[in-house]
């Protein structure tokens, strides 16, 4: 399905290294995307060469930010599954949780985990209504977002399911470093703080521009206060946090 030999080279060059077990994993999913896309809409990028820079180089771009060791990540917004399963596939030791509000999706990630042999635990819900449960506010090391929203909305979408001392990452374009500037008192009403942000470069092939991208920390130092995240007809009615 994919070329292996170019996602091997290409996670190399972010300083990431998958062994041909790992690499085997990555075809498989792209399989089961490019299947599953037939049926529902999962992604509009179906090309093997495109799923791997776009989809899967962009989402391991996160794995040197994560500390070392045992990991409780939520992946919010995972759509079809990106960041989280990318990462979880590199590092095995990530404890997983998947959040989206589409149940179909979830159909189609509990297929895909089960064939990569991936443990995991899928949530139907809201970001909004999600970050409310006892059983999975501030119960995370680390959250994740990848092309859900601007990021003072994510802020509160994310950070309520990250403990004190976790970390919050939203993935951006290049764009990222104003939506990082004006999201900073969204972050501190939250019990957060943007930290300082890590640019990536993804080489495009013969003919392909490069993909900026910026990933943005937002540290946890405070437990959020209990009157956020708002319900959603709130946010939809008063806007971003500002």
């Amino acid at each position: 399905m994919i070329d292996r030999e170019s996602l091997r080279c290409q996670a190399a060059e972010q300083g990431i290294n998958l062994s041909e077990e790992m690499l085997a994993r990555f075809d498989r999913y792209a399989a089961l995307l490019v299947e599953w896309n037939e049926r529902i809409n999962l992604t509009a990028i179906t090309a093997p060469e495109e799923i791997v820079r776009k989809h899967f180089v962009d989402s391991l771009t996160l794995l040197p930010c994560l500390p070392e060791g045992e990991l409780r990540l939520i992946d919010v917004g995972t759509g079809a599954g990106f960041p989280g399963v990318a990462l979880a596939i590199a590092r095995p030791s990530i404890r997983l949780t998947l959040l989206d509000s589409l149940n179909k999706r979830l159909v189609f990630l509990q297929e895909l985990c089960g064939a990569l042999s991936i443990p995991v635990t899928l949530v139907h819900a809201r970001a909004e209504d999600g970050g409310r449960k006892p059983e999975l506010r501030e119960q995370f090391d680390a959250a994740t977002a990848r092309a859900v929203a601007a990021l003072p909305t994510l802020c509160e979408y994310c950070l309520p399911f990250v403990r004190p001392g976790g970390v919050f990452y939203a993935m951006k374009g290049p764009d990222g470093t104003e939506e990082a500037k004006a999201a900073q008192n969204a972050a501190r009403l939250l019990g957060g703080r943007i930290g300082v942000p890590r640019a990536v470069r993804l080489p495009g092939g013969p003919g392909e521009e490069a993909l900026e991208r910026l990933l943005i920390p937002v540290d946890k130092v405070s437990a959020t206060p209990p009157s956020y995240p708002r319900p959603s007809a709130k946010i939809a009615k008063q806007g971003p946090l500002k």
